[in-house]
């Protein structure tokens, strides 16, 4: 028997009720939107890492690795790992192997020598922008689904969740 293609994310539809019957007392809203955020979050990574960054050659790890230094500019390895919402030890292996296909460069550290600075090749400043444009276009595709006032209000509210987890001490952080 196949798997449907939306079954992923219609668990979430009942799952929050499934779990609220079997332990009364859970926020069933709270888990849905948790569950539910997750989920659509997972959805649209997946679909354009596998439209757009797969065909351009890369992981959407290195697609976040590329992109960061795109925007930031040359970065120790380890201000890039955070900036990136990535481990040192990902930055670390993920940076040799885009290094190896001449997207990265790594020069010494600034104040640590022993340190590794990152920063795009001018392939690598090549190929992230022409991929970025089709990134840009499956974007727009998943925003073009909502209203502008719905985007407006997404944004606020994601906005709103977004400082949070920056400035509620009871938020666990990565970094």
């Amino acid at each position: 028997m196949g798997q449907h293609p939306d079954a992923f994310l219609s668990f979430a539809d009942v799952a929050p009720d499934r779990a609220a019957e079997r332990l009364p007392g859970m926020d069933r809203d709270a888990m849905a939107m948790v569950l539910l955020l997750y989920r659509v979050t997972s959805t649209v990574v997946y679909d354009l890492e596998s439209t757009v960054h797969r065909p351009a050659g890369w992981s959407w790890s290195a697609f976040r690795l590329l992109f960061t230094l795109w925007i930031s500019g040359p970065q120790e390895a380890s201000r890039a790992a955070e900036l990136a919402g990535m481990s040192r030890a990902a930055v670390s292996s993920l940076s040799r192997t885009l290094t190896a296909a001449g997207l990265l460069e790594r020069g010494p550290g600034e104040r640590d020598r022993r340190g590794v600075v990152l920063s795009l090749s001018e392939e690598g400043t090549r190929r992230l922008e022409a991929a970025l444009r089709d990134h840009n276009r499956r974007e727009a595709e998943w925003a073009a689904l909502l209203t502008p006032e719905e985007r407006e209000v997404f944004h606020t509210v994601l906005s709103k969740l977004a400082k949070a987890a920056r400035t509620e001490d009871w938020v666990s952080h990565r970094f």
